[in-house]
């Protein structure tokens, strides 16, 4: 997903097909659930599609950029500019939620039977049902980019290297990622390691999400999401670039046909 509507489908992760998406907003974010995909993005865009081929553009009850999405206890959850929170059962018809601030909100993830979204200056917002948030203390004024669940532990990433992790989504602890760029092109864990990767191409991973460990693309373009799925680490950037890994370790760039900056990548069998 990405620039000027652009999504792109693959099914092993080498070979992209681009598809018609009907839109040229910025798309920002994609997940899977509940049999379906949905995608956000700028001036509140909403698209679903059942097969990620062909896509369907929603009413989001909202006017803001939409920025992540997830899936979780039947819920679809997307998060915004000026702590926009909406809500769906089913990827079709949303509900704006209060979210208590009016701090811009990066991405969200589900985990633990907890939603957790973050943003900008530290903010941390949970919610047992996506209805419902409450603020917690990061410890940090730095900008939050991005935030997974995995091996029973939450891992947010931002501003300036910033590592927190927390095992219920309350308390955070800081932790040392050996880097001072910007983490800001995703968080994800599989294959028992969490991949966070940065602007300027950079890949950092780790076992434990306490130490990380600095890895190498051999690229400088800006590197904007990445996920895990069928034993594939995929990141996707700037210009259209896609990078593909086993093991998070060594990777591989691969061609997707488009020019375009890509911003969101996700996986479903």
């Amino acid at each position: 997903m990405g620039w000027e509507g652009t999504i792109l489908t693959s099914s092993d992760g080498i070979s992209w097909t681009s598809r018609t998406s009907g839109i040229s907003k910025l798309l920002n974010g994609v997940t899977y659930g509940n049999n379906t995909f949905v995608t956000v993005g700028n001036s509140g865009t909403i698209l679903t599609s059942p097969d990620g081929n062909s896509w369907t553009k929603r009413t989001s009850v909202t006017s803001k950029s939409l920025v992540g999405v997830t899936y979780g206890n039947g819920l679809f959850v997307t998060v915004g500019l000026s702590g926009t929170i909406l809500t769906s059962p089913d990827g079709t018809t949303w509900t704006e939620r209060t979210s208590g601030i009016s701090k811009s909100l990066r991405e969200v993830t589900y985990g633990n039977g907890l939603f957790v979204t973050v943003g900008l200056s530290g903010t941390i917002l949970t919610s047992l049902d996506g209805t419902t948030w409450t603020e917690r203390t990061s410890g940090t004024s730095d900008h939050l980019w991005e935030v997974t669940y995995g091996n029973g532990l939450f891992v947010t990433v931002g501003q300036s290297g910033t590592v927190l992790t927390s095992s219920d989504g309350t308390t955070w602890t800081s932790r040392t990622s050996g880097t001072t760029e910007d983490l800001s092109g995703g968080v994800t864990y599989g294959n028992s390691i969490f991949v966070t990767v940065d602007y300027r191409g950079t890949i950092l991973t780790s076992s434990d999400g306490t130490t990380w460990t600095v890895r190498i693309t051999g690229t400088w373009w800006n590197l904007n999401e990445v996920t895990y799925g069928n034993g594939l680490f995929v990141t996707v950037g700037n210009s259209g670039i896609i990078y593909t890994s086993p093991d998070g370790n060594s990777w591989t760039t691969r061609t997707t046909g488009t020019s375009n900056h890509l911003e969101g990548v996700t996986y479903s069998q």
